[in-house]
C-alpha cells in the first residue's frame, strides 16, 4: 500500500521535472495528470496535478 504525501499543482510551463522524476531513496510512486482550466482552443489543461506517495505496507 502506498501512502499520500503530498499533492502539488504546477502549471505546465514551470513543471519540476527533476523534482519529479528524481531517484528516490525509498519505494515511491509519483501520479502526474491533467488539471486546471481547460483550454479548448489549445486542446490542453493549464496545470499538472501531482500526488507523491511512498510505499508503507509491501505484503506478499
Amino acid at each position: 500500500a502506498f501512502t499520500v504525501d503530498r499533492t502539488a499543482v504546477y502549471p505546465k510551463d514551470e513543471f519540476p521535472t527533476v523534482e519529479v522524476y528524481r531517484n528516490l531513496d525509498h519505494a515511491g510512486l509519483r501520479l502526474i495528470t491533467c488539471g486546471g482550466e481547460y483550454s479548448a482552443s489549445d486542446s490542453r489543461y493549464a496545470d499538472n496535478v501531482v500526488v507523491y506517495a511512498t510505499l508503507t505496507d509491501s505484503r506478499t
